[in-house]
């Protein structure tokens, strides 16, 4: 992020961003960005910079410099060199429209906007959620959503970067990633442990025929302890199961 130099549209009202990394690179590519401001010295003369190459090489020679903050901001890219996030063919939503094929209506490059599709859920105490989807891993998972794959987040499994979020298997037909109900978050924004990034867990009814609407933390931990779901974590592909799903407020 530039604090001076080149005026554009960058977030300090400077030139854009430089990333170091995009979806094309999936082995190191990561929607968190930690985040570094460059500052052109008094004596050079800003240019625009386009790769992470020039800016340490203008570093080097006394031209900028360089301080990292200690932020995490979730960035994901829409419109990389080489690519897009998928579009979603058929616009028609609906209760019953499936969870795949895409999460995005529409790119709007002359506007400078993007689309998404609003899941609804619940938060872990009940009220509604609307969230979007944006990556994913594994590539299974990733590809069937129709969002970017993003490995790297797999290493988040384990930390608290990572909050779970309950989908199902089986039960009441609704809106959920495999067809039945609609997913329950163990965090929300305002919460001191809400993140965007959520580790997947599926529940089970032992008795689809017997299922009732789950809403809340504790209606899982009441079914869950009366013997009547099973709560297990995802291993898609037998592999580690980390979806980027930024709440949102659709209705602003």
């Amino acid at each position: 992020m530039f604090k001076n130099g080149v005026e554009g549209d960058g977030v300090h009202g400077f030139q854009g961003e430089v990333f170091t990394s995009t979806p094309a690179q999936p082995d190191i590519y990561s929607a968190l960005t930690s985040h570094i401001h460059v500052m052109w010295t008094d004596d050079a003369t800003p240019s625009v910079l386009t790769s992470e190459e020039e800016i340490l090489s203008a570093e080097e020679a006394g031209s900028v410099t360089l301080e990292s903050l200690d932020v995490v901001i979730n960035m994901p890219q829409i419109v990389w060199p080489g690519g897009q996030m998928n579009v979603k063919e058929d616009k028609t939503l609906a209760d019953d429209t499936p969870y795949g094929g895409g999460q995005v209506l529409d790119i709007d490059l002359d506007e400078m906007t993007v689309t998404f599709i609003a899941h609804r859920g619940w938060g872990p105490d009940g009220r509604t959620i609307y969230y979007i989807v944006t990556d994913a891993t594994p590539s299974g998972p990733a590809g069937g959503m129709g969002v970017t794959y993003a490995p790297t987040s797999a290493s988040l499994i384990a930390n608290s970067a990572a909050v779970d979020l309950f989908q199902f298997s089986n039960g009441l037909t609704g809106s959920g990633p495999k067809g039945f109900q609609a997913g329950i978050a163990a965090s929300a924004p305002g919460d001191k442990n809400y993140s965007p990034m959520w580790r997947i867990s599926f529940i089970a009814w032992q008795n689809p025929a017997e299922a009732g609407l789950i809403e809340t933390i504790g209606d899982i931990n009441y079914y869950k302890e009366a013997g009547l779901i099973d709560v297990n974590l995802a291993r898609p592909m037998d592999s580690d199961h980390i979806v980027n799903c930024p709440f949102i407020d659709p209705f602003q």
